[in-house]
């Protein structure tokens, strides 16, 4: 029996290409349009999708166009007035957010769920990659590419769905979790929101949705369940140490403790996110053994702090786009790299977010030595008024300066830095290259 055809509006975005792979994956015709081609819609044609970066209705391939067949699927951040989402809606097609298919995904197998403001994507991959350590055949959507997997996507069989809980838009609410795990409640996508009190007031709604012997909460936040932390919580990491780059722990639990455990990733949000994952793979009956063995061969997420380049200079490569996420990585550097001159070179990601917590970013990127700005990255927001990346820049010592793209690897070659954090959600991630290359050039001059 034929599958029928599934237009993605935004089909090149870290979630949707992970439904639109699903969609792949089981037979169906795919097409969509994304108006920045990447390696991820270059990846979704190399398996068959029809994908344009012209938002116009006479792209639309023709066997995707019967409203009777054709699913629609779109993401919130695609503007209402988008000729293909008009299009779409004045012509009878039937239209879901992606969140609303991955929740009816979610219905079809046990689901497992990580939410928080921070630390989803890491959290979720590892538990991933600790669910298949241990034999599990499981279909997984994460929020970034997990490096064990090479993708943002995994479908190998349904003994569970390990999905990342996307606060945004309240997305997560479309989940029907049988266990969840949530990292972090901090003030974010208050263009949504409104208000701090009530994100926090959907994050708990959200855990509602599962027993509190299910839920697995980061300790100190105010939602009942079991809390995970270091040295404190149901469980906890003890006994911390570092080993030869990696960190060390014991990890005590309601049933028992799992000596001498390994995690080859600095940073103690790292940690925290060990720790979700590792609780969440106890309740699907992960062995200890499993569970040392994904823990220490756990490859990372890529833009999640990746070593781009370790000489002439280090150059680490994050997604970090909310002020705690920047302390997390200036912390994780300062632990393995003390007494090191730090740059950061920072693209601010939406107007409002930039607006909202403009102090808050300030005194995170002046805790390192020198700062490099590009201007703010808009993604689905139109400019607001006296905002911009200035507002980030500290007077303090003199060493924070904005920057264009084209100005960006000279300016990094200029500086004295030995160590460098490239941080940011849009675009700055196709600049890396250009600066790694520039540096190596540079030493060899």
């Amino acid at each position: 029996m034929a599958k029928h055809p599934v237009y993605f509006i935004g089909i090149g975005g870290i979630g949707m290409s992970g439904v639109a792979q699903y969609f792949l994956a089981l037979g169906h015709p795919v097409a969509g349009y994304d108006r920045t081609l990447t390696p991820l819609t270059t990846k979704l044609a190399a398996l068959g999708a029809l994908i344009t970066d012209c938002d116009v209705v006479d792209q639309i391939p023709v066997e995707f166009t019967d409203p009777s067949q054709t699913k629609i699927v779109y993401t919130p951040a695609i503007p209402d007035n988008s000729p293909l989402l008009v299009f779409f809606k004045e012509n009878g097609f039937q239209l879901q957010k992606r969140a609303a298919v991955i929740g009816e995904i979610s219905k079809t197998m046990p689901c497992l769920a990580v939410a928080g403001t921070h630390g989803k994507t890491t959290t979720s991959a590892l538990l991933t990659h600790l669910l298949r350590s241990s034999g599990k055949k499981i279909t997984a959507f994460l929020g970034g590419i997990a490096e064990n997997i090479g993708s943002n996507f995994l479908l190998e069989g349904q003994d569970a769905l390990v999905v990342e809980a996307d606060e945004f838009d309240r997305s997560f609410m479309h989940l029907q979790p049988t266990a969840l795990a949530l990292t972090s409640t901090d003030a974010d996508h208050l263009d949504i929101y409104g208000t701090a009190d009530e994100l926090t007031q959907t994050f708990m709604d959200f855990a509602s949705k599962v027993p509190a012997e299910k839920r697995f909460i980061r300790h100190g936040l105010d939602v009942a369940g079991n809390s995970f932390g270091l040295e404190e919580g149901t469980y906890q990491v003890v006994h911390l140490r570092t080993i030869l780059g990696s960190y060390a722990f014991d990890f005590i639990t309601p049933n028992g403790s799992l000596y001498d455990l390994r995690l080859p990733y600095p940073g103690h949000h790292n940690l925290m996110n060990a720790a979700a994952a590792i609780a969440l793979a106890m309740e699907l009956d992960c062995s200890e053994k499993a569970i040392r063995k994904g823990l220490q061969s756990f490859a990372g997420v890529d833009r999640r702090f990746s070593i781009r380049m370790t000489e002439p200079k280090i150059l680490v490569d994050d997604y970090a786009h909310h002020p705690t996420e920047i302390n997390a990585v200036y912390d994780a550097l300062d632990a393995f790299y003390p007494n090191k001159r730090k740059l950061a070179i920072f693209q601010p990601h939406l107007f409002s977010r930039t607006r909202d917590f403009a102090s808050s970013f300030k005194e995170a990127l002046a805790r390192f030595d020198e700062r490099l700005l590009l201007e703010i990255y808009p993604a689905r927001e139109l400019p607001i008024a006296g905002v911009n990346s200035e507002l980030l820049l500290s007077t303090r010592d003199g060493l924070g300066q904005l920057v264009t793209k084209e100005e960006l690897t000279q300016k990094v070659c200029e500086s004295t830095a030995e160590i460098i954090a490239v941080m940011g959600a849009g675009d700055i991630a196709f600049e890396v290259e250009n600066i790694v290359q520039s540096l190596k050039k540079q030493q060899h001059a």
